[in-house]
């Protein structure tokens, strides 16, 4: 499977720069795989797709302020990208990052040193002299993509955040779930329909290029996850009941996919959450176990994402929708429309 199957043309101007005004009115393309159709609707009307019996799982991850900016001692500007949150020392990509040496020290902001140390899975090891959350706290900038060509303003502190998430060390947000509202879940709820979270602590990994043309050889970089026994039992029991599963993203569908087997064989699952490392990488070709509607956003073309959306609903049916969407002009990426798939 070539990775150039999964490239399309996107016009700048539908990247989306700022999200809309309202997180749930935003626009939603519809696919129903069983009858092939392709329906326009709004993030709001989501609801009546709801019925009784059914599961709604959400990742309830929480982006920290990843970016960091310093200068070298030589006074040469430098940007921190966190790859993930841990002290005193964690893995960061560097800009730029040819010139910095091992033993190197970054000037931040707020006057902090960071020692650059040894190279990691995909960036650099830094070191940390204070607490990070207490430097994070306060000149830590929200991590937007590359693709949202503007620097972060004070609204994307909010934005660019679900709002459930609770669980913090996310370095990119899990964008399909920045279309609920409270007032939304609420109304999932008086469907008779379950909400239910797990963690994926979205990073580098999820957005990072594929950089082999044979799709199969590519590996993940590996993310945290926890999935909780209540959500495991409230999955085993809608499979049972004969309920749907709406997962919420592609993050939420990787924690559930990989934890495919402990929901489903109730008598060996344990009696504590589930945690760990999740490198499971989904691509055309993938049988989904838990999975029935997926929740997702518009995704960058040659992505993992991409891949994954195209394992779920066939490849020829998402790029059918993907040339409707350009048609008529919808908003793509993290700040775009929403795409819900039956």
């Amino acid at each position: 499977m070539k990775l150039s199957e999964f490239d399309y043309d996107l016009p700048k101007e539908l990247i989306a720069q700022y999200p809309v005004a309202e997180r749930d009115q935003c626009r939603m393309m519809v696919m129903d795989r069983k009858s092939g159709s392709i329906m326009h609707k709004t993030f709001e009307d989501i609801i009546s797709y709801f019925k009784a019996g059914d599961l709604l799982v959400l990742n309830n991850t929480k982006v920290i302020p990843a970016r960091l900016y310093g200068k070298r001692k030589s006074g040469g500007k430098v940007e921190l990208f966190l790859l993930e949150k841990k002290n005193p020392t964690c893995e960061a990509l560097i800009k730029p990052a040819a010139r910095i040496k091992e033993g190197e020290k970054i000037i931040l902001e707020s006057g902090d040193e960071v020692e650059v140390l040894g190279r990691g899975d995909v960036g650099r090891f830094v070191r940390f002299f204070r607490p990070l959350t207490n430097i994070l706290n306060e000149i830590g900038h929200v991590p937007l993509p590359p693709y949202i060509d503007r620097d972060d303003e004070p609204a994307d502190k909010n934005n660019y955040q679900t709002v459930y998430g609770e669980n913090e060390g996310a370095t990119a947000s899990p964008t399909a779930g920045l279309h609920f509202t409270r007032e939304l879940l609420e109304r999932v709820r008086g469907q008779k329909s379950r909400v239910r979270y797990v963690t994926l602590h979205t990073n580098y990994g999820t957005f990072a290029p594929i950089k082999t043309e044979d799709v199969e050889l590519h590996k993940m970089h590996r993310e945290y996850f926890e999935l909780p026994v209540e959500t495991a039992e409230a999955i085993a029991e809608t499979k049972k009941a004969g309920g749907k599963i709406f997962a919420v993203g592609t993050t939420t569908t990787r924690v559930l996919e990989y934890c495919a087997d402990i929901i489903t064989q109730n008598a060996q699952r344990t009696t504590h959450n589930e945690r760990g490392y999740t490198d499971m990488f989904i691509y055309p070709g993938y049988q989904f176990k838990i999975v029935d509607h997926l929740i997702t956003n518009f995704h960058l073309p040659k992505s993992t994402l991409m891949l994954l959306v195209s394992a779920f609903a066939g490849k020829d049916f998402i790029f059918e929708a993907y040339s409707k969407a350009i048609e008529q002009k919808y908003r793509f990426f993290s700040y775009g429309d929403s795409m819900l798939i039956l």
